[in-house]
């Protein structure tokens, strides 16, 4: 006699995620039921944990490799700051990333869509260096499955930005130089270094699909393109800097 396969809810993986967001419990996995199999599946769960934690504040955005299909998470304004200092106890674990982040200065519609890529860089008031802590609802980081991963807002913790440059037009992402330290111990320190090789496809990807499903790119919100030295785990207390020559420098204190 075969077993019955239960339904997936989108609503009990949610659920699932908010908790242990709210209360600081960790997730060996998602229960039973509540594991998305597919990447709408993933998505769907995203977008009921971030209707749920507030409105859309940004976005992270990132590819393994330049042609491959980029992925998406929807930010709330609680994990989002300008600041340099910032309590041990926001986090899990703490993987340090430098990053670049564009600020939009109009909406992008999904229904006045598709945009090319000027008319999405069209729509960008400022970039900023940024700092993008990952960490994760599950008790190990990486251990469950991607599209778990992605749900869990692609194990997003915080994202810190720097001051913004509205003269931003001469600068190549795809040529930028970055320098990651960490307590004054260089970690990295090289040009690029993006693995979706360059920024702006992923711009214009997330304004044709990828915020599609919550409203599109607006006024206001920020967009990180994912990491140009990779994932560092370190302990608190820790300092870190990310530095972008021509960009701008932004630093963080955890303790």
């Amino acid at each position: 006699m075969s077993q019955e396969v239960q339904p997936f809810s989108v609503d009990a993986a949610a659920a699932a995620l908010l908790d242990a967001r709210r209360s600081g419990t960790r997730l060996d996995a998602l229960p039973e039921g509540a594991r998305p199999g597919s990447e709408a599946e993933a998505y769907a769960v995203q977008d009921v944990l971030i209707r749920a934690l507030g409105p859309v504040a940004g976005w992270k955005v990132g590819a393994p490799s330049a042609t491959a299909t980029p992925a998406r998470a929807a930010l709330n304004a609680d994990t989002i700051f300008e600041t340099d200092e910032l309590p041990a106890s926001l986090f899990h674990l703490i993987g340090a990333e430098a990053e670049i982040a564009y600020r939009f200065g109009h909406d992008l519609p999904p229904e006045a869509g598709p945009y090319d890529r000027e008319a999405v860089l069209a729509a960008v008031a400022t970039m900023h260096p940024a700092i993008e802590i990952a960490d994760t609802r599950f008790t190990v980081f990486g251990a469950v499955d991607a599209h778990s991963q992605r749900a869990d807002q692609q194990n997003h913790g915080v994202l810190v930005l720097g001051p913004g440059l509205s003269e931003w037009r001469d600068l190549d992402p795809v040529t930028q130089a970055v320098r990651l330290t960490v307590d004054g111990r260089v970690l990295h320190d090289h040009a690029g270094g993006n693995s979706a090789v360059d920024p702006v496809r992923l711009l214009v990807w997330l304004a044709n699909e990828g915020a599609r499903s919550l409203g599109g790119i607006k006024a206001g919100q920020v967009v990180t393109t994912g990491s140009c030295t990779g994932t560092d785990f370190v302990e608190a207390p820790t300092r870190i800097a990310a530095e972008f020559p021509g960009l701008g420098n932004v630093e963080l204190k955890i303790g």
